[in-house]
């Protein structure tokens, strides 16, 4: 009886972080990434034409192509993210189907592997939120 009241503060617990994590995803979803200051270009000679092989021109490009491949990392980490999350609130309902299904007295093998697999995930979906 003892370890059913802890798995079901445990369970809690996960269901708390499964929210938590949806409220994050959420808010961290309409966040942008800074867009960094480029070099201003050096004024041309009065009458001279931009020179196209400026190096400047190389370091722009150079700069826009890190920054959409930090978006587009952002977005497929995000995309895990709520992917991840999804998956923890499936399992957290099944156990608790599970546990509310089952007396209260007796725990299967199977709910304490899957509170483990909750468990496991919320810390790969925390670490995500990182960017770990």
């Amino acid at each position: 009886m003892r370890w059913l009241d802890a798995n079901s503060s445990r369970v809690k617990l996960i269901a708390a972080a499964v929210l938590l994590v949806g409220c994050v995803v959420t808010a961290g979803s309409e966040q942008q990434l800074p867009t960094l200051p480029t070099r201003p270009n050096p004024p041309a000679s009065p009458g001279q034409a931009p020179n196209p092989n400026d190096d400047n021109d190389g370091d722009t490009m150079a700069h826009r192509a890190m920054v959409q491949q930090a978006q587009r990392r952002n977005s497929q980490r995000q995309q895990e993210i709520v992917n991840a999350a999804d998956k923890l609130v499936t399992l957290t309902q099944q156990l608790k189907a599970e546990m509310e299904k089952g007396s209260k007295d007796q725990t299967s093998a199977a709910n304490i592997k899957k509170a483990e697999e909750i468990e496991k995930l919320a810390k790969s979906v925390k670490e995500k939120m990182k960017g770990s």
